[in-house]
């Protein structure tokens, strides 16, 4: 093992989810300059440190790899200076770095520590500047001493700034006193990692607070997958396995956090965690407040009022689509919904003009941005997202509430099978009493992402009016598309009749590298030369997987290397963000006002600053790398991902390696999210498995119960 005194020189490569570094160095005694790879905490040129290791030979050459590292002072003024200069403090760049080391020399680490108040003799360092550097420096100490800690322990420094961004100082007391918090309120970290950090703390296999966590994280698991509640039997079983122990000390522990109301008991021996049991109860009590309210009559006539707009509009409604208009001027609470091609928006258009002959003020909203901008270009209409409308400030939540009411006399709410119990609890807290609301939707799409199943529950529970559209409206030649997306829907197999007019294409392949390659050339030759098409912004990919060598993750990295061949790029784990590379986000960002599922492009990037300048709709956002793990590529996205969106040219990949996804509802959504051309590129016997499997995991959700209870 050897010693070495070093000073980093040049960060080649920070892998900031595991720390590891590749650096090029100099050592403090001989000058000579070499490449150490290793574990670092927050490198910054200019930094020095002691290290232990060893030299080794690899393909990359020689390199010292460093078995432990401790930081040090840097011991001379030209270290000193450029260790100010690097960027790490705020306030102190280059210009000031050099003013005040060529003023006070090696104290200059002692005097911003202790005497801070002297730094006021540099000239432009003024009392506000003061406070800056000094709260920087305060700041940068105190995170060292958190990654210091958690990393004895076996975290890495990328989840270490995570856990400072939330506790700040007092992180070291939070974690020592119940790992276990990290899961609720650090994002990215799971039940695995605080319980392998609380194990390695000393906290036992049996004790409480693990159990109690384990028998939380097991529901949470389950609201991801779309689950409101859990049986108890399910909860305990479940729990015992996660866990590791007996299902005996699980049972007593649920009923524990049951008592302490930390999770809820309701319809016996169905346990919720509190915020999806108060959303479900809160949506049921909100329609039943509102159908309570009789809605103001204008002596308007409904069917005069129907017979206008058609005539004004100039389109033959026919009885299904009069009905919804009728039926739009008096109720409380209406589901629209119906298949690709069945005159949706056409009805929808009536509807607003019907609305607009009673004077009514209407709102237009959509669970995501391109959702929203697709109702707004359809209808001529505003329309906005519905954290937009609801006017969601970060720091405050939700601004439109019960005590600050939305101002509208009608909400059509476009995309509903996408909202969940909590948006749609969310969105009835804000809506008026005397006010109506209007869902629209295709009840046969995959349901929301998250928990619940309000569109199908409202739907079932025949509380509602519902109106279904089924008629098939052609206009000119037929399309493919609508076509074969019900007889997806219907549970047929598709058309197999295909010219070079068609705008769906089935493409026959069993070789997974074949569809691979395939889609490749289709993407970067075939259909730009066909069709006239840009490959980055016409043509979408949708995957049933994320995993596999046909899954969103492979695909966007063998996209990338065929549509975006750019050098200019930030290195993210095993990510490469490059110039004009297409990305999603996916998690809401509420500070950003950027959402779960919204694509932009990458305009610009610093790869020296780490930084990304992104193009989502107009809006351009700047991504430090702290937030690089709120996006992915888009090249290809999952099926579930392309929820709410649209895309000029869609191509599917279908796949027995798929087999655990394949569901008609997945298979239904990719063919509707194509506008002008599908391509289903695969096996067919996957194709046959998927449009056979009707039988989707059914969701734990009683709001359809709870709503049938308002008869009672």
């Amino acid at each position: 093992m050897e010693s070495k005194r070093a000073v980093i020189e040049q960060i080649v490569f920070h892998n900031l989810e595991t720390g590891f570094c590749v650096l090029r160095m100099q050592d403090e005694s001989t000058e000579e300059a070499f490449t150490a790879t290793g574990v670092f905490l927050q490198p910054v040129a200019g930094a020095e440190f002691l290290l232990e290791g060893e030299f080794t030979e690899s393909r990359y050459g020689r390199q010292f790899k460093v078995s432990s590292m401790v930081e040090k002072v840097p011991a001379s003024t030209k270290g000193l200076e450029r260790y100010l200069g690097s960027g790490m403090i705020q306030g102190i760049g280059k210009v000031y770095a050099h003013k005040i080391v060529e003023t006070y020399g090696l104290d200059t680490i002692g005097i911003i520590e202790q005497e801070p108040e002297r730094l006021l003799a540099i000239e432009g360092i003024g009392a506000k500047k003061l406070e800056k550097i000094t709260e920087a420096w305060n700041r940068q100490k105190e995170i060292k001493n958190v990654m210091i800690f958690l990393q004895g322990y076996g975290v890495s420094p990328a989840y270490g700034v995570k856990i400072f961004k939330v506790y700040g100082n007092d992180s070291i007391r939070k974690v020592k006193e119940n790992p276990y918090v990290l899961i609720q309120d650090v994002w990215g970290i799971g039940f695995t990692l605080a319980d392998n950090l609380a194990r390695s703390m000393g906290i036992g296999q049996n004790s409480p607070e693990r159990i109690r966590a384990g028998i939380t994280y097991v529901l949470e698991e389950m609201s991801k997958a779309g689950h409101c509640y859990a049986r108890f039997e399910e909860l305990k079983v479940q729990a015992s396995r996660v866990l590791d122990v007996g299902e005996e000390q699980v049972e007593g522990e649920i009923r524990h956090l049951a008592r302490e109301k930390v999770i809820i008991e309701d319809y016996e021996d169905l346990f919720f965690l509190p915020l999806l049991y108060h959303c479900e109860l809160g949506i049921k009590n909100r329609v039943e407040s509102m159908m309570k309210t009789v809605p103001e009559r204008l002596g308007y006539d409904e069917i005069q009022i129907t017979e206008e707009v058609s005539a004004t509009a100039g389109i033959l409604y026919d009885d299904i689509q009069r009905s919804a208009i009728r039926l739009s001027l008096s109720t409380r609470l209406m589901v629209l919904t119906g298949g690709p091609g069945t005159g949706k928006t056409t009805t929808v258009m009536g509807i607003i003009r019907a609305l607009e002959y009673q004077k009514r003020h209407i709102l237009l909203a959509a669970p995501t941005g391109r959702a929203a901008k697709r109702l707004g270009e359809t209808t001529g209409k505003p329309a906005s997202t519905i954290h937009r409308l609801l006017e969601f400030s970060p720091a405050e939540g939700f601004m439109r509430n019960e005590e600050n009411l939305l101002d509208c006399d009608t909400l059509i709410l476009d995309e509903a099978s996408m909202v969940d119990v909590l948006l749609m609890y969310t969105v009835l807290r804000a809506l008026p009493d005397e006010a109506s609301i209007i869902l629209v939707g295709d009840v046969d799409q995959l349901p929301a992402v998250g928990p619940g199943n309000v569109l199908r529950d409202f739907i079932d529970s025949d509380m509602v009016d519902i109106i279904c559209l089924e008629r098939i409206f052609r206009q000119g030649k037929a399309s493919a598309i609508v076509d074969n997306a019900h007889r997806i829907n219907r549970g047929e197999m598709i058309s197999k009749d295909q010219d070079r007019e068609s705008d769906f294409f089935f493409m026959e392949e069993k070789d997974p590298k074949r569809i691979l390659q395939t889609i490749k050339d289709l993407i970067s030759r075939r259909l730009p030369a066909t069709y006239q098409l840009d490959p980055l912004k016409d043509i979408q990919v949708l995957s049933p997987m994320q995993k596999g060598e046909l899954g969103a993750k492979n695909l966007n990295r063998e996209l990338q290397e065929v549509l975006n061949p750019q050098k200019k790029k930030i290195v993210f784990g095993q990510t490469e963000f490059r110039l004009h590379d297409r990305v999603m986000q996916i998690r809401n960002n509420y500070e950003k006002k950027v959402f779960n599922g919204d694509i932009g492009t990458v305009t610009d990037l610093d790869e020296e600053t780490k930084q990304l300048l992104i193009d989502f709709s107009g809006d351009e956002l700047v991504y430090d790398i702290g937030d690089f793990d709120e996006l992915v590529l888009a090249y290809a996205v999952t099926i579930h991902k392309s929820q709410g969106s649209e895309y000029p040219v869609v191509i599917t990949p279908l796949s027995m390696s798929h087999y655990l996804m394949l569901q008609r509802n997945l298979i239904y959504t990719a063919v509707t999210r194509a506008e002008k051309l599908m391509i289903l590129l695969g096996e067919t016997r996957a194709l046959r498995r998927a449009i056979s499997r009707s039988d989707v995991q059914k969701r734990n959700t009683v709001l359809k119960d709870r709503l049938q209870e308002m008869m009672r």
